[in-house]
């Protein structure tokens, strides 16, 4: 069984947060989440280094990225990017474990959640030297994938022994279904990339689950993701926008809760809205979607977690921390009487 299933009530944030201050960020996550899943924050308003390829920077062993006009490339050796972005994960990292210890949760069994680019997200991201999309070269993805597992494991295990308490890790994979879909520029429209093969995308997957203990949460707000490919692939649970469902994904869905894994529903607008929710509409909308499912609410009970429907760094900081508290309460109400729900 997924350790998902034992986070109740299961809210948590997708990762990204708004402005540029780690120590508030935290204090925030933590104050409104660790009932639930706290997740270490990304702040990408401060710039290189700080968003979701940025921070692979890092993340990645023995390999160091730079930047370029359109993005972030694959460089020769660490320089100025490299060492921004782990200057911006030492400060992040150390803000989290101040939260944590002021709030008194050390060593109490809370568990924790860190984001990574996915190793689908993170090829399709970073050019070669050639300024080719990293996907387009099989050994470049085998490096990277390898590179990236080892590097998330080491920072999940650092993390675990500076909050003495267990650590999750979530892989973000917004281009996966345009990689496999072969929805991806290149770099002229003479040079297109290719399809991902299935195949190969579930092997990445699985060789980072491997690599990090299978505890590993899938999270995508693209639409049209690949359910039957999750379905056998070892991740333990998927956090989607609930907003891009369509009756296919619920089938698939309904087959991946089945299996005995979790769904994370993003049902909480990620921006604010002209009309702030309570917390039993945002309940009202997670049933919404669940009971299209087939299955009696009280059995999704422990297989159905709610969070943000993406990232919040374009919300204003009030709406941020609104957000995962209106994600908490819901979850909560969802977990002690789902039936109750209007």
């Amino acid at each position: 069984m997924s350790v998902f299933a034992d986070i109740v009530p299961k809210a948590t944030g997708v990762g990204s947060w708004p402005g540029t201050a780690a120590r508030p960020a935290a204090q925030v996550v933590v104050g409104e989440l660790a009932g639930a899943l706290a997740h270490l924050v990304e702040l990408p308003a401060r710039g290189v280094g700080a968003d979701l390829l940025g921070r692979a920077g890092a993340l990645l062993i023995d390999v160091a990225i730079d930047t370029v006009p359109r993005g972030y490339r694959i460089a020769a050796r660490p320089g100025a990017v490299t060492r921004r972005a782990l200057s911006l994960l030492d400060e992040d990292t150390d803000a989290l474990e101040e939260a944590w210890e002021t709030a008194g949760l050390r060593g109490g069994g809370r568990v924790v959640k860190v984001q990574a680019p996915g190793p689908i997200t993170l090829a399709a991201g970073l050019e070669l030297a050639n300024g080719h999309r990293a996907i387009t070269d099989a050994g470049a993805v085998r490096d990277l994938t390898a590179s990236l597992a080892e590097g998330v494991a080491v920072h999940r295990a650092s993390l675990s022994r500076r909050l003495d308490t267990p650590v999750v890790v979530q892989l973000d994979e917004p281009s996966l279904p345009a990689a496999l879909g072969g929805q991806l520029s290149g770099v002229t429209a003479l040079s297109p990339v290719a399809a991902l093969d299935e195949a190969v995308a579930e092997a990445l997957l699985d060789s980072c689950a491997a690599a990090l203990g299978n505890d590993v949460l899938l999270h995508s707000c693209a639409p049209a993701l690949p359910w039957e490919l999750l379905g056998r692939s070892a991740i333990g649970a998927v956090s989607v926008d609930a907003a891009t469902l369509t009756a296919a994904d619920l089938d698939g869905i309904a087959g991946f809760v089945e299996s005995g894994r979790t769904v994370l529903l993003g049902v909480v607008a990620a921006t604010a809205p002209e009309r702030q929710p309570s917390a039993e509409q945002v309940a009202s909308a997670l049933v919404g979607v669940t009971d299209r499912l087939g299955f009696a609410r009280s059995a999704l009970r422990d297989r159905i977690g709610v969070t943000p429907a993406c990232g919040l760094a374009a919300a204003t900081p009030q709406w941020a921390r609104t957000a995962i508290e209106l994600a908490r309460q819901a979850a909560e109400v969802f977990a002690q009487d789902p039936d109750a729900i209007g």
